[in-house]
């Protein structure tokens, strides 16, 4: 094992997107109870300011530095990057953890929601990556740690499902964190990266990604009613609201693997220095099947055998 981070996290400097709730939140809360300093930015600012009292709560000697950022906006990530620059003067370890979900058509999807979803989990990843990159080189030892995702090998939620946005912008992750480990080895040997993939983890991206892409609005919501193949007159517009709510209540609680065990997951893997991390049960099965059978990524076959080895796991308790 590698001595790099090995011994933990103390002494050094962190940064983490969307550290305002799920596994951005439990990234600060751990790296922080090490001994780490972290800064962390969100869309919604008082998220994190929340995170941030939780770990001054949990006695964490790690500080925390909060700044409000959309990381779809090189000027938010440039900000960022200054008032992280003006706190500590290099970072160790940068966590490209925000993202939103996003099961959009590129048929008779909106573009725009098409967009947001690829702009902020593509295009955070990359703003980020570049804009920290000077503090990155500054320090002895570095670390850049991206979330893509098990859509970013694999680009399915179900046969019946379009996920075009999202898992796009996953396997642009996963491809370029794949570059940046002979970019890095020849050009900044000190720096290394690793790509987390995540299965299904308990956290609030369902409920927090509609609420992001506008579609808590009732029209959007008719809309996706319709585009379901559904009756939207048969619900009011906060039957509708409340179904949306009670979806993204039910992602969070059936998950295999809570966001604090995702967290310590990824956080084992950096120490371990490994440049792939798998994230969940359902993770390792989906990649296992994928790779014994690649024609088959995207049949319905496949897809029953993922979820029943998914339940035969969840049944296992």
């Amino acid at each position: 094992m590698t001595e790099r981070f090995a011994a933990g996290f103390a002494g050094r400097v962190a940064v983490v997107t969307g550290g305002g709730t799920g596994m951005g939140r439990e990234l600060v809360r751990q790296l922080t109870a090490d001994g780490c300093d972290v800064a962390t930015c969100d869309v919604l600012v008082a998220n994190a300011e929340e995170t941030r009292d939780l770990c001054r709560s949990e006695g964490n000697p790690g500080e925390v530095l909060v700044h409000r950022a959309d990381v779809s906006s090189e000027d938010d990530v440039r900000s960022f990057a200054a008032a992280v620059g003006a706190w500590r003067p290099a970072v160790h370890l940068l966590f490209n953890n925000a993202g939103i979900g996003g099961s959009v058509s590129i048929v008779n999807g909106e573009r725009s929601q098409w967009e947001r979803v690829f702009d902020v989990c593509w295009y955070g990843v990359y703003y980020s990556t570049i804009t920290f990159l000077p503090q990155l080189l500054r320090a002895d030892v570095a670390h850049v740690v991206n979330t893509s995702s098990v859509n970013g090998f694999w680009a399915s939620v179900g046969p019946t499902i379009p996920h075009s946005p999202y898992s796009a912008a996953k396997f642009a992750v996963k491809g370029f964190t794949e570059a940046l480990i002979t970019d890095f080895a020849v050009n900044a040997p000190h720096v290394h990266a690793s790509v987390v993939m995540p299965g299904h983890i308990g956290t609030a991206i369902s409920t927090n990604s509609d609420k992001l892409l506008g579609l808590d609005d009732p029209e959007k919501l008719r809309a996706r009613y319709i585009g379901a193949g559904l009756d939207p007159d048969r619900l009011s517009p906060e039957e509708m609201l409340a179904r949306m709510e009670r979806r993204g209540e039910r992602f969070r609680d059936t998950a295999l693997t809570t966001a604090a065990d995702a967290a310590t997951i990824i956080l084992d893997g950096v120490r371990a220095d490994r440049w792939r991390i798998l994230v969940g049960e359902d993770a390792h099965i989906i990649d296992e099947l994928v790779r014994a059978d690649p024609e088959a990524a995207y049949t319905p076959e496949l897809f029953r055998e993922w979820n029943a080895r998914v339940e035969a796991v969840r049944s296992a308790g």
